[in-house]
């Protein structure tokens, strides 16, 4: 039973990220199962998507909760934070066209874990002048995050030159010097 609950989800995430519109027959059809069994599990589409941010919502924060138990400066932990999470976002990317629909109050109501822990990081390095000040860290936090969703939606997804991308563009919405966020990335090659 979990199994196919289980082989849903990741078919809705593959469905869905190709079509953020599709239906439950859609996803039934990719699962190779009929829309009552679809429906068995995730009564409403709501209750799909919901499923999915809770997915996300799980491997983000254990991602982000590992890089925060260092004891590196702020913007290294970011680093980690974002290489880490990068195949996280890259699979979870239809999310970002869920929210702005009509599921995006369920999925922002989701995130809190993930938007205190960012924020929570983006504090400490404020506190210790890595991060500028120009923005609360609560939103200064969620503009470097949106940011490598941004980039994770976008051509440059796949590969590691969208990684590089993602995080040193987020580096420098946090108010990190260019050539320190480079440094932190390290060379392409």
């Amino acid at each position: 039973m979990n199994e196919t609950r289980d082989r849903i989800l990741d078919v809705a995430l593959d469905v869905l990220g190709e079509n953020p519109d599709a239906g439950m027959g859609d996803i039934a059809a990719a699962a190779g199962v009929v829309r009552r069994t679809v429906y068995g599990h995730f009564p409403s589409r709501l209750d799909l998507v919901r499923t999915l941010t809770e997915r996300a919502v799980a491997e983000m924060t254990a991602v982000l909760t590992e890089a925060n138990a260092s004891a590196a400066e702020a913007d290294a932990t970011w680093v980690e934070f974002i290489a880490r999470l990068w195949p996280v976002a890259h699979r979870y990317r239809v999310l970002l066209a869920l929210r702005r629909g009509e599921y995006g109050e369920a999925i922002h109501g989701l995130l809190g874990p993930v938007d205190e822990l960012l924020a929570d990081l983006v504090e400490r390095g404020q506190d210790s002048g890595v991060f500028a000040r120009h923005l609360p860290a609560g939103v200064l936090s969620q503009v470097a995050y949106g940011v490598v969703f941004a980039i994770a939606d976008s051509e440059l997804s796949n590969g590691t030159s969208g990684a590089r991308a993602a995080t040193i563009t987020s580096l420098l919405m946090l108010g990190v010097p260019e050539t320190r966020a480079l440094a932190l990335v390290g060379d392409p090659s």
